[in-house]
């Protein structure tokens, strides 16, 4: 009997563990959208490593589950289990020390606000450059991104760089985009001016 409970309480350790990286990637996952905070977004956005880990752990708690009385059933679950364990926590650690969040390519603060940061990153892993252009407002763990535009090769950007204080332009080949910021650090409404 006290070996049942036992397995029990590691079943839902197992599935409560799963439950916790599930929700840790919602909360990266949401924090990447605009007005998202930058540092959660960094640390909670890694949906192969925190989804892999939470479907691992809800099959360990299956597994956990079955009582397994003899060796050679002990011994064909320790064979499965620990290659898949060893495969995922591999496939983990590769997308979360390579998968980065692109390569900054410039960091302009505003000349009237030194709080608020336009950044010009490089999101492709390839040859073609794709331009994420974001207004970065507070610090350390307040600190929020705001996202103006992503736009690749083939869109023309040329640049993105502060008009002014507490305004950004953003000029692409076709057209020319002006984007107030508010106080807090919020875009408002761009005005688009054709080339």
């Amino acid at each position: 009997m006290a070996a049942v409970a036992w397995h029990r309480r590691i079943e839902w350790w197992f599935r409560g563990a799963a439950l916790v990286a599930f929700l840790a990637y919602l909360s990266g996952h949401q924090a990447s959208r605009s007005g998202g905070l930058v540092e959660v977004e960094r640390w909670l956005n890694h949906p192969v490593l925190l989804l892999g880990a939470a479907a691992v752990m809800l099959m360990v708690s299956m597994l956990v589950q079955f009582e397994f009385r003899e060796r050679w059933a002990q011994l064909g679950c320790a064979a499965i289990l620990s290659p898949l364990i060893m495969v995922s926590v591999a496939i983990g650690a590769v997308t979360y020390f390579l998968g980065g969040d692109g390569r900054l390519m410039e960091r302009k603060p505003d000349p009237g606000n030194p709080e608020h940061v336009l950044t010009i990153t490089d999101m492709a892993f390839s040859i073609d450059p794709v331009y994420r252009v974001e207004l970065l407002t507070g610090s350390g763990w307040t600190a929020r991104h705001w996202n103006l535009g992503t736009w690749d090769d083939g869109d023309g950007f040329l640049r993105a760089e502060w008009s002014g204080s507490n305004r950004i332009t953003v000029i692409t080949r076709n057209e020319i985009r002006e984007y107030p910021v508010k106080r807090d650090g919020r875009l408002g409404e761009p005005e688009v001016t054709p080339r």
